[in-house]
C-alpha cells in the first residue's frame, strides 16, 4: 500500500482523469510527484544503497495510446476476501467493480478493488486499487505486477492512465508487505507505460 501523502497527492490527478480527457501534462505530473516521493527520506522506499544513488525511476515514454475509457460496471454484494501479499499479512479486499476496455485490438477486463480499513481513514472513503500484471512483467517491468491508485467513478465510465502505473514497494525493498496481483488481473497484452522495473 502506498503511504498516505502519496496516495493524497494524486486524488485530484485521478478525479479530473475521471472527467476530462488524458493529457500528456497530466502522466508528467505524475511522474514528477513520484520521483519527488522516492527522493525524500522520509517517503522514499528505496533502500539506502540505493537512496544514496538514486536519480530518477526509469519511465517507459509517455503513450496516449495507454490512457483508455473503461466501462465501469458496479459489482455489488462481493463478499470480502484476504487478498495474498508478500508477507503473511493478509488485508480485507472486496471486488468494487470491473472496467471493460480495449487495447491493442483485444477486450479486455480488470477488476477494481476496495482495502476494508483504508477507506475507513478520513481521506480515502474513494479510494479504490487496481492492481494489474502483463506480458512486459519480468521483462522490462517489475515480474509483480504493477499498481494504479484510483477513486470510486461517479459515472459509468473510468479513464484508465497505464502512464501512472507504478511498483509495489517490495521492487525497492523486500522489508514491506505488498498485495499480490489477482490472477484475473493479468493481461495478455504488454502494457509499455508507467514505471519500469528498478533493477535488471
Amino acid at each position: 500500500m502506498r503511504k498516505s501523502l502519496f496516495v493524497l497527492a494524486f486524488a485530484m490527478i485521478f478525479e479530473l482523469h475521471a472527467q476530462e480527457k488524458w493529457t500528456v501534462a497530466s502522466s508528467q505530473e505524475f511522474q514528477k510527484q513520484i520521483n519527488s516521493e522516492y527522493a525524500d527520506k522520509k517517503e522514499s522506499p528505496l533502500s539506502d544503497a540505493d537512496f544514496a544513488t538514486f536519480k530518477t525511476l526509469d519511465f517507459y515514454p509517455i503513450d496516449g495510446r495507454f490512457a483508455v475509457v473503461a466501462d465501469f460496471i458496479r459489482t455489488p454484494n462481493e463478499k470480502v476476501f484476504k487478498m495474498k501479499t508478500s508477507s503473511s499479512r493478509l488485508p480485507e479486499y472486496v471486488k468494487y467493480g470491473e472496467l471493460h476496455f480495449t487495447l491493442e485490438g483485444k477486450k479486455l477486463k480488470l477488476n477494481l478493488y476496495q482495502n476494508i480499513e483504508l477507506v475507513k481513514k478520513p481521506g480515502y472513503e474513494d479510494h479504490l486499487f487496481l492492481p494489474f500484471s502483463d506480458l512486459t512483467c519480468g521483462k522490462e517491468s517489475y515480474i509483480g505486477g504493477r499498481y494504479i491508485d484510483m477513486k470510486t467513478p461517479k459515472g459509468n465510465q473510468l479513464l484508465i492512465d497505464f502512464n501512472t502505473a507504478y511498483n509495489p514497494y517490495c521492487a525497492y525493498n523486500h522489508k514491506y508487505s505488498c498485495p499480490i496481483v489477482p490472477l484475473e488481473n493479468d493481461l495478455a497484452v504488454e502494457i509499455r507505460a508507467g514505471v519500469k522495473k528498478f533493477h535488471d
